[in-house]
C-alpha cells in the first residue's frame, strides 16, 4: 500500500474524534471553538446554548437560529438540545486557503428579545494534502568548472496544508556530488542544489537526483521531483540581477497590458556565455502568474486583472539564464493597491413588522449588518437613513445596527412607513447602497367616535305614521378595523316624561331613527335625545350628541269658540241691541281660539248667513260684530246671525256660532213685541230665551229699585 493511502486512512479513522476548545474570551466574551477539517456531516462543535447562557427550553420560544449572509452555511442548530454541529464536510483549504489561522464567524440571533450573539469556529488543518511539484521533471546545467559550494535554484513543492502539515523539509536521495540546502523566506520552505564536489564532465555528463520534498504531519506526506544535471563546460559565470527584490506598488484597476517594471541582469562572461534570456518561474504559494517577461529586455508586463479583495501581494520569481546555462534568480513583488470599487452590503438579519402604534420610544424593529469589501477608508462604512422618520439606527457592534423608534407612533397619521436604509462608504468616489424596509403599523383603539355635528335638528310633521325614518346620524371613527365599527343607541333622558322614549328607536348599525307613534303637535313641540355612538374596540369608545327633534304643526284642529260661548244644545247667544243704534255701533264680539300654531292658528271671522242681510258686519280679524247702516220699522225684532270662524291652515278648518240680537229701544217694546207674535216667538222659542226674559224682568226690577232709592 502505497505511503499516501496508508496516511489517509489513518486521517480518516482520526476524524471520528471530536473535541472543541474554548479559545479565548475577548471583551464582549467572544467564544470560539476549534474542530479539525473534513468531519463527518452532524458531528458535534459544541453547546454553544449553555456557552452563552440560553436556556435550552426558551429556545424554539425565542427562535433561535443561525443568520446566513447567502453564503454557504457550514454549521446548523439544534433548537433541541443547544447543540452546534457540522452540516457538511469542511474542506479548509476550500475556504482559507494558507491563511491561518482559518476562522470562521458564526452568528446566533434571538427574537423577544432581539438579541445578537458572534463566536468564532477554528478549522484546524489535518495533514490531508501531500506535497507536490508543478513539474515532474528539472532540467539543470551546471558548468563542469563549478567550484564546491555552487548553488543551483530548485523549484518550490506546494502543499495546500499549513503549519505543521506543510512542506518541512526538503531532502536529496543518495548523491556523492550534491545535496540541499533548506532556507526559509515567508513562511515557506524552499531548497537549494549545492555542489558538495568537484564536476568532470568527462567522467559524467549527466547526473540524475530525485528531490523529496516532505510535511510534518502525522503521518508524514511526501511528493518528489526527478532532476537531471546535464554538466556545461566552460561557462563559470551565471547571471546576475541588479536587484535581488524587484518592488512594484500598482492599483487594482490598472489596465492589462500595464508595463509594470523592467529587470536587469548582467553575466560576467564573454561572447555567446553572457547572453541573458528572461524568463518567469513559479510564483509561491501555487497562485498563478500574471505578469509576462520579455524574454530580451526584461519588461514585466501585467497580462490579467488584479483584484485586490482576491490578492492583495504577489511574489513572482524571475529567472536570468545565459547560453551556457547558467541562472541568475530576482524576485518581483507587487503590492496591489486598493481602489473604492465595492458598494457596501446590507443584510437585514431581522425585522418585526407590523408593529402596534402604542410601541415605547426605543422599540427594535429591525437588525440589519452592513459589509464593504474594500480595505481602510474605503471599506469604512456610514449607515443613516434618508428621510425624516421617526426612527433611526443605532450602531451594536462588528457592522450591526438596531433600528428603533424614537418617538410615539400614530396609525390614523401614517399606517405604513417605508424606510430606506442608505450605507456610504468613505472611498473616493464615494459608493452608497439603499435598501427598503416596509413597516407597517397595527392599530389600537385609541379614538372614540366623533359625530358630524357636535348636535342635529330634525323637522318632523305631527300625525307622521308609525315605524316612518325620520333622521340619520353619522359618526366617524379614525381607527381601523373592529376598532372602527359603530354601533349607535338611544339614551333615555327624558326625566320630566319618561314615557316619550317609547317614541323613537334607532338602526344601531346604520344610525338611522325611526318614530315608533305619531307625535302630536299639541301634546309636545320638541324632543331632546342623546345618541350614543360606540366603536367595536376593547375596551370600546363612546361618544354622545344631542338630537333635538322639532315637531312641525299640521292644521288638524278646528278654531274653538270661547264666546259665545256654545252650549250642548247648540241654543244661541242673545244681545239687545236699540232701533236707534247708529251704523258701527258694537254689538258683541266673538272670541275664538285655535290650538294650532302659525298660520294655522290665524283665524278669520264672515257671516254666513243673516236674517235681515247686510243690517250686521262682523270683522275679518277681529270677530267684532257692528251695525252695518240704520234699523228700519220692517227689520224683524229677532236677528238670527251664523258667523263662521276659520283658519289659515291647508286645507283651512272652520267652526260656526249663531248670535240672536234683539232690536228694541225699550224692555216694554220687547215685551210687547214678542207678545205680538206669540206663535212664532213660542216655535222658535228655547230655554235661552226664556232665561233672557227673566234677565230683562230682573234688570227692570233692578232699575225700579234705583228709581226709588234715588227719590228717597
Amino acid at each position: 500500500m502505497k505511503t499516501d493511502d496508508i496516511s489517509r486512512r489513518m486521517h480518516l479513522d482520526g476524524r471520528v474524534l471530536f473535541y472543541f476548545l474554548m479559545a479565548w474570551a475577548a471583551a464582549a466574551d467572544q467564544i470560539r471553538y476549534a474542530v479539525p477539517e473534513e468531519m463527518e456531516k452532524g458531528s458535534i462543535v459544541g453547546n454553544i446554548a449553555r456557552d452563552l447562557g440560553l436556556q435550552t427550553e426558551d429556545l424554539s420560544k425565542r427562535s433561535v437560529r443561525i443568520v446566513s449572509r447567502g453564503k454557504t452555511q457550514h454549521f446548523s442548530f439544534s433548537l433541541t438540545n443547544g447543540y452546534l454541529s457540522i452540516s457538511e464536510k469542511i474542506d479548509r483549504e476550500k475556504i482559507c486557503a494558507h491563511t491561518s489561522p482559518c476562522l470562521l464567524i458564526v452568528e446566533l440571533i434571538a427574537q423577544n428579545p432581539l438579541q445578537l450573539y458572534q463566536f468564532e469556529v477554528e478549522i484546524q488543518d489535518i495533514n490531508d494534502n501531500a506535497p507536490r511539484f508543478q513539474e515532474e521533471e528539472l532540467l539543470l546545467d551546471i558548468s563542469e568548472i563549478s567550484v564546491p559550494g555552487t548553488l543551483l535554484s530548485l523549484p518550490r513543492a506546494s502543499d495546500q496544508d499549513v503549519g505543521v502539515n506543510s512542506i518541512q523539509d526538503y531532502h536529496l536521495m543518495e548523491n556523492v556530488h550534491f545535496k540541499t540546502v533548506v532556507s526559509e523566506t515567508r513562511d515557506q520552505k524552499e531548497a537549494k542544489l549545492i555542489l558538495e564536489r568537484a564536476l568532470d564532465r568527462e567522467n559524467v555528463s549527466v547526473h540524475h537526483l530525485i528531490l523529496v520534498a516532505t510535511d510534518g504531519g502525522d503521518p508524514v506526506r511526501s511528493g518528489t521531483l526527478q532532476i537531471r544535471v546535464f554538466i556545461l563546460d566552460n561557462n563559470d559565470n551565471p547571471p546576475v540581477f541588479s536587484h535581488y527584490v524587484y518592488k512594484v506598488t500598482v492599483d487594482e484597476d490598472v489596465a492589462e497590458g500595464t508595463l509594470l517594471t523592467t529587470v536587469t541582469a548582467t553575466d560576467a562572461d564573454q561572447g555567446i556565455n553572457a547572453e541573458v534570456t528572461y524568463s518567469v518561474g513559479l510564483p509561491p504559494l501555487g497562485l498563478p502568474p500574471k505578469v509576462q517577461i520579455d524574454s530580451q529586455s526584461g519588461d514585466v508586463y501585467l497580462t490579467g486583472t488584479l483584484d485586490f479583495e482576491d490578492t492583495a501581494f504577489y511574489e513572482i520569481k524571475i529567472h536570468a539564464k545565459d547560453n551556457g546555462g547558467l541562472v541568475g534568480e530576482s524576485r518581483l513583488m507587487i503590492e496591489v493597491i486598493d481602489r473604492n470599487d465595492n458598494s457596501p452590503t446590507i443584510t437585514i438579519t431581522s425585522l418585526s413588522t407590523p408593529i402596534s402604534e402604542d410601541s415605547k420610544p426605543g422599540t427594535v424593529i429591525a437588525i440589519l449588518n452592513v459589509h464593504d469589501r474594500d480595505s481602510q477608508e474605503n471599506g469604512r462604512v456610514t449607515c443613516f437613513i434618508s428621510e425624516n422618520l421617526p426612527f433611526h439606527l443605532e450602531y451594536s457592534f462588528s457592522n450591526y445596527y438596531s433600528l428603533v423608534t424614537v418617538q410615539l407612533l400614530d396609525r390614523e397619521e401614517a399606517f405604513e412607513y417605508n424606510i430606506s436604509i442608505i450605507a456610504e462608504d468613505h472611498g473616493t468616489p464615494v459608493l452608497t447602497t439603499s435598501e427598503m424596509i416596509r413597516l407597517l403599523i397595527s392599530d389600537i383603539n385609541d379614538n372614540a367616535p366623533v359625530f358630524d355635528s357636535p348636535s342635529f335638528t330634525a323637522y318632523v310633521m305631527e300625525n307622521n305614521p308609525k315605524a316612518v325614518s325620520i333622521f340619520s346620524v353619522k359618526a366617524r371613527d379614525s381607527d381601523w378595523d373592529q376598532n372602527a365599527i359603530i354601533t349607535y343607541s338611544l339614551m333615555n333622558n327624558f326625566k320630566e316624561d319618561a314615557s316619550r322614549f317609547s317614541y323613537l328607536s334607532i338602526n344601531s348599525g346604520t344610525g338611522v331613527i325611526y318614530a315608533l307613534r305619531s307625535f302630536d303637535y299639541e301634546e309636545f313641540k320638541e324632543l331632546k335625545v342623546q345618541v350614543k355612538a360606540h366603536d367595536g374596540g376593547s375596551p370600546p369608545l363612546s361618544n354622545n350628541d344631542t338630537l333635538t327633534i322639532v315637531v312641525v304643526d299640521e292644521n288638524d284642529n278646528r278654531p274653538q269658540i270661547l264666546f259665545p260661548s256654545p252650549s250642548m244644545d247648540e241654543s244661541t247667544g242673545v244681545e239687545f241691541v236699540p232701533r236707534s243704534s247708529d251704523p258701527g255701533y258694537l254689538v258683541t264680539k266673538v272670541v275664538a281660539v285655535d290650538a294650532d300654531s302659525g298660520s294655522n292658528s290665524w283665524l278669520s271671522y264672515q257671516i254666513l248667513r243673516n236674517t235681515d242681510p247686510g243690517i250686521f258686519t262682523v270683522g275679518l280679524h277681529n270677530g267684532e260684530i257692528r251695525i252695518a247702516c240704520s234699523f228700519l220699522e220692517k227689520d224683524a225684532l229677532r236677528q238670527m246671525l251664523v258667523v263662521s270662524v276659520k283658519d289659515s291652515g291647508q286645507p283651512s278648518l272652520s267652526s260656526t256660532v249663531t248670535v240672536t240680537v234683539l232690536l228694541s229701544d225699550s224692555i216694554p217694546d220687547i215685551l210687547s213685541d214678542l207678545s205680538s207674535h206669540p206663535n212664532s216667538v213660542v216655535s222658535e222659542t228655547s230655554p235661552t230665551l226664556y232665561l233672557v226674559i227673566a234677565i230683562v224682568l230682573i234688570s227692570c226690577l233692578f232699575l225700579i229699585f234705583i228709581l226709588v232709592m234715588i227719590e228717597l
